[in-house]
């Protein structure tokens, strides 16, 4: 069947002969990412929409022919866009995202089990009068809830290729394949509110009809009234025969009975959360520790090695590698385990289902903070590793909330913190050092919040006062190797992206700490009192007089603290010339000689305000910049402006809440 309407001189209809793009389109949980994955493997590049810190992932596919480049989009449940993933959707469909053409195929991703809500996207894509086709997802799920949806007779009323798929299993791939193929060839567009009844998909002899210049605020003005796209989605709903007004209880809705309970749900929410804590302190700590030590051990013993060899042994040369980039990568690779670790939880409980029954669970605890809850997981992830909880800030839908919550991410008080807190509070509160090391985690507590209350002015949100708008998806059983492989994704992307900052910043770091200023010591080889890093320290201390610290000791612990928390303590004893306490406790803490040289520079630094100036120190470290590798993470997701205005604004931050401790104890 022809359609009248149709211009048969329309560009759309010529064969294409470069490499066509196909957007995924699609409602949050039905699937379209799980899609994206399966088709392209590993031939895929993750990166922020121009502009915006929306990620685009972007990758390649051989459909039926065809080298088919695809771009995986945020889930939306409308183009009416109402936050910078749903309007980055929207540009990318009328072709106003800069440097991105507007896309040759949409795939429209449906969940079958959930079809009316997916019909209402589909009727408004209609509008954008783009070629496409429809993968139906989640059939499985559907049948066994009694849910049968009939592909043909959908393609028939809508006009364009259905297809049903598994992408976790892979099933229907060709048929999708196919249905690209013809989609490209024949370009059918949706039969939508404003179409008479006639489809192109059988005859092949239907073009697309003409597409009117279309930008974001025409379509808005077109959506805006969305009465016919409610009618269109009953009437194809009728004429598939479906009725949605009877529902049975499905197994998903028996075990939301007790995961949704207000009491039983919360304490199963509290469980998982210490088990996603524990994960990136106890279980990634051995894992972390030898793979930094391979890297410290066999591979710097055989770099040394190769020194050797060529006569450079002891020289500047050998401790620029050893020291310096060797160091930094095995930094950078001690961090992968743990990253594949927290991607890996994460994938469970996203693929599982549980994830958005735990942001529902948390939704009006966050919203105190102008998040949703959401947001809870990567904040309690902090308190076990900042680094991890940025990486999980990526299952937010939002990408303000993305945003705020990665700027809040540095204020949550990470484990290696707590070995600084323990050497200081048994050293100088010996009788209430427990007392005060809880009262900087109850501080970082209070920085979240009062952070998140600040953020929430600066990123003004129109849909905060809204309820969450959630979807609940079917539980379903993680595929363990899909997992797995998404997980190695991730981590992969991380090291990319993040590892070759580090490296660099430690590398520097080296700089610092070979370069002598005094004696006779040659590059590479300096004493830490005489070396740049020292100096650099000692014309910082002055800064730090009116928090009572300004003692050049401390200073460069700050520093090396810069590199890793819990380096802070190492740092300490370093320039003390003093061993560190070998175990993480107070007692030990306290009976260091360690303790007792901090007890003399304190106490001499504030002018006899020695605990004052202590409790000063602690604030500071608890609120000062992250780590390097945290850092480097950070600008992964933000870019370098916004990190870097994050990074001066915590060190101030630091710097006020010291000044305040110190000048506030001093008193007393």
């Amino acid at each position: 069947m022809s359609c009248s309407h149709c211009d048969p001189n329309d560009r759309r209809n010529v064969a294409l002969v470069t490499s066509p793009r196909a957007l995924l389109v699609g409602n949050p949980n039905v699937g379209k990412s799980t899609l994206f994955n399966r088709l392209t493997g590993a031939k895929q590049t993750i990166r922020n929409a121009p502009g915006t810190t929306v990620d685009l992932s972007s990758g390649g596919w051989s459909a039926a022919g065809h080298n088919v480049t695809v771009l995986d989009t945020p889930g939306t449940y409308s183009l009416l866009a109402r936050s910078a993933d749903e309007q980055v959707v929207t540009d990318l469909l009328t072709g106003e995202l800069d440097g991105e053409r507007e896309p040759d195929l949409v795939v429209a991703v449906l969940d079958a089990g959930a079809v009316s809500r997916s019909l209402y996207l589909l009727g408004q894509l209609s509008k954008v009068r783009l070629p496409a086709i429809v993968a139906l997802t989640m059939v499985d799920v559907a049948k066994s809830q009694g849910q049968v949806i009939d592909a043909e007779a959908l393609s028939a009323i809508i006009g364009v290729p259905v297809v049903e798929v598994d992408p976790r299993h892979g099933r229907g791939l060709d048929h999708l394949a196919e249905a690209v193929k013809t989609g490209l060839a024949v370009r059918p567009h949706i039969i939508g509110p404003e179409d008479r009844a006639c489809t192109c998909v059988e005859s092949g002899d239907c073009c697309q009809a003409s597409r009117p210049e279309l930008d974001s605020d025409t379509l808005a003005g077109m959506l805006a009234e969305a009465d016919d796209v409610f009618a269109w989605v009953e009437l194809v709903s009728a004429r598939l025969g479906r009725s949605e007004h009877h529902v049975e209880t499905t197994r998903s809705d028996r075990i939301d009975r007790i995961l949704l309970n207000p009491y039983a749900g919360i304490a199963i929410l509290l469980a998982v959360l210490w088990g996603l804590f524990e994960l990136t302190t106890l279980v990634a700590t051995p894992i972390m520790d030898w793979t930094e030590g391979f890297v410290a051990g066999p591979v710097s013993s055989f770099a040394l090695g190769i020194t050797g060899r060529i006569g450079m042994s002891g020289t500047w040369v050998e401790s620029l590698l050893i020291d310096g980039v060797l160091a930094g990568i095995g930094v950078v690779f001690s961090f992968v385990p743990l990253m594949f670790i927290m991607f890996l939880a994460l994938s469970l409980l996203e693929d599982s289902g549980y994830l958005a029954r735990a942001a529902l669970l948390a939704d009006r605890l966050m919203r105190m903070i102008g998040l949703d809850g959401r947001a809870v997981l990567p904040l309690i992830v902090g308190f076990g590793c900042n680094l991890p909880a940025l990486a999980a800030t990526k299952t937010l839908p939002n990408s303000k909330h993305r945003t705020i919550t990665a700027l809040l991410v540095p204020l949550t008080s990470c484990a290696a913190r707590l070995t600084v807190y323990i050497l200081i509070a048994a050293a100088f509160f010996p009788n209430h050092a427990g007392t005060v090391v809880f009262a900087m985690y109850v501080g970082s507590v209070l920085l979240v919040i009062a952070g998140g209350l600040m953020l929430k002015l600066v990123f003004r949100d129109d849909t905060k006062h809204e309820p969450l708008f959630l979807v609940l998806p079917n539980y379903q059983t993680p595929r363990v190797w899909t997992v797995m492989e998404d997980a190695g994704r991730r981590a992969l992307a991380f090291l990319k992206g993040a590892g070759v900052t580090i490296v660099v910043m430690l590398t520097f770091m080296w700089g610092l700490m070979a370069i002598p200023v005094k004696g006779d010591h040659s590059l590479g080889d300096v004493p830490v009192e005489d070396s740049l890093y020292a100096a650099t320290a000692m014309s910082l201390t002055p800064i730090f007089a009116p928090a009572g610290f300004d003692d050049w000791h401390a200073t460069a612990s700050l520093l090396t603290g810069f590199v890793a928390k819990e380096t802070v303590v190492a740092s300490l004893a370093q320039s003390y010339q003093v061993d560190e306490p070998e175990e993480n406790s107070y007692e030990d803490a306290e009976d260091s000689s360690l303790g007792s040289r901090l007890r003399d520079s304190f106490d001499e630094s504030s002018g006899g305000h020695g605990s004052a100036a202590a409790l000063a120190f602690l604030v500071f470290v608890l609120a000062y910049t992250p780590c390097v590798a945290t850092l480097a993470e950070q600008k992964r997701i933000l870019g370098w402006k916004m990190t870097g205005s994050a990074f001066v604004i915590q060190l101030v931050l630091a710097w006020v809440l010291a000044v305040a401790v110190f000048q506030v104890g001093k008193l007393f």
